[in-house]
């Protein structure tokens, strides 16, 4: 992943935000709770880095400690997708056609269901909270994860050697875990890395609407919400919120087209001779042996036969 410049960019930024994830529960620059009426939407400065709100709060020292909330909403969301998303593809991969039409008609029932009309409709037993942008993203991201998974998983349970392990006894969940969910993993973590970036952005819509993460809580949705009302008085103090949430979600977009790229045998040719490269060096020294005689001899024979048809073909 590090060869490639969005690799790069990609892991840098979710390393800096770990870190400062981890840092915020323990430091920031300025107490989140700590204001001055006398600093009330100042401009950057020594003493406030990156400027203060309307409550005359440090701007930085929120968005460190609303990181944490960010990232446990990230990775909250991305689990339950991934978890909704691979039981519903066993589902309707499933040999049992009545299971699976009926699961694959109801995924393309709910999957119009938008994710913020879902949020609202948790809002009202649950108020607003993290459980509701979890759950809701959790679920839309799951069916949408479903939907594009199933492709990929169908041409696997065609494949020689699921059938071969199906007539051999092997039972379906024990197929779908070794042979099936392997074959999809490239395009799951595409959209693993996609929810993911979207949640971010979800939270911070949802926390405008008044249904996301509570005003007692620190979060990148927070610090827009607070700011945006003034933003043509104040533009700096919407520029950094928006600027943390641009860089992050590019770079979760990214990371998972870096990881396909990396562990996905199809475009990554480097991981391709090395798998080929161990395959030959466990055989036994006389059948290695062997086998680079057969490819010598082969590569003699196809010289030998574009020499004699002219090196037209």
């Amino acid at each position: 992943m590090w060869r490639k410049a969005s690799g790069r960019y990609s892991l840098i930024v979710l390393a800096i935000w770990i870190l400062v994830s981890l840092v915020s529960r323990f430091w920031t620059p300025v107490p989140i709770w700590t204001t001055d009426g006398y600093r009330i939407w100042q401009a950057p400065s020594r003493a406030h880095l990156l400027g203060a709100d309307g409550t005359g709060a440090d701007i930085l020292s929120w968005l460190m400690a609303g990181s944490a909330t960010n990232l446990a909403i990230s990775l909250l969301a991305v689990i339950l997708s991934g978890v909704l998303g691979l039981l519903l593809v066993m589902a309707m991969v499933s040999r049992r056609s009545g299971v699976s039409q009926t699961v694959v008609v109801l995924v393309d029932a709910l999957i119009s269901l938008p994710t913020v009309l879902l949020a609202l409709i948790l809002a009202v037993p649950l108020g607003p909270s993290i459980a509701v942008v979890v759950v809701a993203c959790g679920f839309g991201y799951g069916l949408n994860l479903a939907r594009i998974v199933r492709p990929q998983a169908l041409l696997a349970e065609e494949s020689d050697y699921v059938q071969s392990a199906r007539h051999s006894g092997v039972g379906s969940f024990r197929i779908f875990c070794t042979h099936l969910v392997p074959n999809v993993v490239p395009v799951l973590c595409v959209q693993l890395s996609m929810s993911a970036g979207t949640s971010v952005l979800a939270e911070a819509g949802l926390t405008y609407l008044g249904v996301g993460v509570p005003s007692g809580l620190p979060s990148w949705g927070h610090s827009l919400t607070t700011s945006v009302k003034f933003i043509n008085v104040f533009p700096l103090t919407v520029l950094w919120p928006g600027l943390v949430v641009t860089m992050v979600v590019v770079a979760l977009n990214l990371f998972g087209d870096a990881l396909r790229d990396a562990i996905d045998p199809v475009t990554n040719p480097t991981l391709r001779a090395a798998v080929a490269a161990a395959g030959r060096s466990a055989l036994p020294s006389a059948e290695r042996q062997e086998m680079s005689a057969q490819l010598d001899d082969s590569g003699r024979h196809v010289e030998n036969a574009i020499h004699a048809g002219g090196g037209g073909q």
